[in-house]
């Protein structure tokens, strides 16, 4: 119970600076974007970093030096934990634009850092909005944005680390149409430490694994049309490496 409350009250007490670090955001978006993302992304990181350090996450990263490097990418991860975001994008190597679920916007301060991170708000119930969405984040890729999505849709709650719901293909669409590669990521562990026993926090090892990027110009028109089926076979593949 000490972790949960430490974490909370780190989580507020920096929602509550935010206050005057986000202005300094918007002030340095003035003279440049680039500086403004890199400074939403370092800020953002270190307070995630802070959460997995104050709940105990050991992480342990492989295969990390087969990171697309100068260049936008497109990465795709099961989702199995409320950790999953917080572990992942505080390592992620550039500035990188989440597409989460809608319910985040009504988090005062949060939803503010989110939207200087170009990230997006998913209604799962709204099929035109979701469309919507995958062009927008298919023109910033263009444009080098990073992004990172969670194609499952939502948490898989299975009790098996290899447990995972079926990839959306729609959402491999952002990579097709833009062209840039696509990197796996295999998050383990991360349910260990908050929902197995929630709302107790508990100490745990998180492995996070980096596949091989997949350039979806080198697949096939088969393999195009169900790109999310093989990225979840890459992740799964991973898992099973990790789980031993």
């Amino acid at each position: 119970m000490i972790k949960l409350i430490l974490a909370l009250v780190f989580v507020i007490a920096f929602l509550i600076v935010s206050l005057i670090l986000i202005p300094i955001a918007y002030i340095i978006g003035l003279f440049s974007r680039s500086a403004r993302d890199a400074y939403s992304q370092a800020v953002v990181a270190w307070g995630f970093r802070v959460v997995g350090f104050i709940a105990g996450a050991r992480v342990t990263e492989k295969g990390r030096e087969k990171l697309p490097k100068g260049e936008a990418a497109l990465y795709v991860a099961n989702h199995r934990s409320y950790f999953d975001i917080i572990l992942l994008d505080s390592r992620m190597p550039v500035p990188t634009a989440i597409i989460a679920k809608k319910e985040l916007k009504a988090v005062p301060m949060l939803n503010w850092w989110m939207v200087l991170k170009h990230c997006k708000f998913l209604d799962r119930s709204d099929i035109k909005q979701n469309l919507k969405i995958v062009l927008e984040c298919i023109e910033e890729a263009k444009n080098g944005q990073t992004i990172l999505i969670f194609p499952e849709g939502t948490r898989s709650k299975g009790d098996s680390e290899l447990d995972m719901l079926e990839f959306k293909e729609g959402s491999m669409k952002i990579a097709l149409k833009s062209g840039i590669k696509v990197v796996p990521v295999a998050i383990h562990g991360t349910r260990d430490i908050l929902e197995k026993q929630f709302p107790l926090i508990k100490a745990s090892d998180v492995t996070i694994s980096y596949g091989d990027p997949i350039d979806p110009a080198s697949l096939d028109k088969e393999q195009q049309k169900h790109m999310g089926a093989l990225c979840r076979e890459k992740i799964l593949e991973m898992l099973k490496e990790v789980s031993g």
